[in-house]
């Protein structure tokens, strides 16, 4: 039979509470996880990250401005700094699905805070005399202006860590661009045979896409710079010092190394989540940009005999329990799968912020949740296609060659020689005998062999030609008008 785990028992406004007798955190969070067994999901690092870079801001300016001792400042702010470190991550037990507006993870962070303070100062953890978690940690602060304060910052540390994956991304994609510049192959639309396409070009497009919507959340989150702490409980800064938003802000921004700022008004910033909608709404274009691209490396990769097989993935793993030799698009098949995820959590965070009432948008727990989970996997996905998958991809040229010059949209070149309805007819009877469309045309003196050559040469078809290149005459072949372009010289 196990042994009974020591407690020590502490006292909240609610009545007594036994609490493990070496954690760090007190009553209220013991309480919180009581209530709250949902998920098994804790706290993201970086949302841990952001409340004790604004628990140490706000003890230094406390200290600043005489409303704590020197001595509590001190010791709350290395307490901190140990937070910051990692070396309390077991400590932060509540729950992602919790209270509302956050006040469980808030005041699981006071008491892990006010408890190594006063271990610091040469107290026990329950003894809160020289350091309390709501009188001196918590100083002139509420959930509702800490909270909104550490979901925004936290995600604005959280891209940090994206935006360099992205860029990785987006270069791979354009090495492979440049690798494949001169690798031809047929254009597909609407599933089916198109005028023909560079492998480089397709895949210079996929970095754009990238870039595109790295740029897009770039944009969306400037709002996240603009802060409401300070705002205390509704938004007017009841019980805080006149310069104590500032002066705090300020000492965020250089801990962060992010330029922030008051927001221009308190009672906004508590009361719209609108900057979290914006960052989930560029996470979730993302998202849908990549569901789209990995669909196509799916596509482009399939096969090996069945499928189109024009671009080889690198093997990471044996495919079937039961087929030898199978091997998946393992890493494509996960970016999509995140990216669905992902739309899912930015459906869930737009409910959330919707949700506000008056004065407090109580739901922050689940949109800081939804919105920092989106920027992690994302990242971690996206780093894992760029290295493992994107970046040792390489072409099948005669698979692309063969696709190239069978495709029946070569007859497009055809339009301005004998008219779309002519080119047409020679499509269908490419389409019913198997025979090509240069075959075709060469077979009925259509174009002379220089022509066809220059014409029909699918590289050609890749970039725009100009104007002037060639000047129009009229010949009669079998009856019908045609208009030859002779190069201008």
């Amino acid at each position: 039979m196990a042994a009974a785990k020591k407690t020590r028992r502490e006292t909240d406004s609610l009545g007594e509470v036994e609490v493990p007798a070496d954690a760090l955190y007190g009553a209220q969070t013991t309480r919180a996880v009581a209530n709250f067994p949902i998920s098994g999901q804790k706290a993201s690092p970086f949302l841990i990250r952001a409340l004790a870079m604004i628990k140490l801001a706000a003890a230094e300016a406390n200290a600043e401005l005489g409303l704590i001792t020197p001595e509590q400042g001190r010791a709350i702010a290395e307490a901190a700094q140990e937070v910051l470190d990692g070396r309390h991550d077991g400590e932060f037990v509540v729950d992602v699905f919790q209270a509302g507006a956050g006040v469980s993870l808030h005041m699981n962070t006071n008491e892990v805070l006010a408890n190594r303070a006063g271990q610091i100062l040469g107290e026990s953890p329950g003894t809160y005399k020289k350091v309390h978690p709501n009188d001196h940690v918590n100083y002139g602060q509420s959930t509702n202006d800490v909270f909104p304060t550490a979901m925004r910052l936290s995600a604005l540390l959280a891209l940090e860590e994206l935006y360099p994956v992205l860029d990785r991304l987006a270069a791979s994609f354009a090495v492979k661009a440049r690798e494949f510049k001169d690798v031809l192959k047929a254009g597909r639309t609407h599933m089916q045979d198109a005028v023909p396409i560079t492998l480089g070009q397709e895949f210079a497009a996929y970095g754009v896409a990238v870039k595109e919507a790295a740029a897009a959340i770039r944009r969306n989150a400037v709002t996240l710079h603009a802060l409401g702490l300070g705002g205390s409980a509704v938004g007017t800064g009841l019980n805080t010092h006149p310069e104590y938003s500032q002066k705090t802000i300020a000492k965020l921004a250089k801990l962060a190394k992010l330029e922030l700022h008051p927001a221009y008004d308190l009672r906004y910033a508590m009361q719209s989540c609108a900057p979290m909608a914006d960052v989930s709404g560029g996470l979730r274009g993302l998202a849908l940009e990549m569901i789209r691209i990995s669909n196509d490396l799916r596509l482009l990769s399939s096969g090996p005999n069945t499928g189109f097989n024009e671009i080889h993935l690198p093997s990471l793993q044996p495919g079937s329990s039961i087929m030898p030799g199978k091997v998946n698009p393992v890493l494509a098949e996960l970016t999509a799968m995140v990216g669905f995820q992902v739309v899912g959590n930015d459906t869930a965070t737009a409910m959330a912020v919707q949700a506000g009432q008056l004065e407090l948008n109580v739901m922050m727990p689940t949109i800081a949740h939804n919105t920092l989970q989106s920027i992690t996997i994302l990242t971690h996905t996206l780093h894992q296609l760029d290295e493992h998958c994107v970046r040792g991809i390489t072409a099948n040229k005669d698979r692309t060659a063969f696709y190239a010059s069978s495709t029946i949209a070569l007859a497009t070149a055809l339009n301005p020689y004998i008219g779309y309805r002519k080119a047409a007819e020679l499509v269908k009877e490419s389409v019913a005998s198997g025979r090509s469309i240069v075959e075709l045309a060469r077979e009925k003196k259509l174009l002379s062999e220089e022509q066809i050559a220059e014409i029909l040469d699918p590289k050609s078809m890749t970039q725009p030609q100009k104007k002037n290149d060639r000047t129009p005459r009229q010949e009669v072949l079998t009856g019908s008008p045609v208009i030859f372009w002779d190069s201008v010289t």
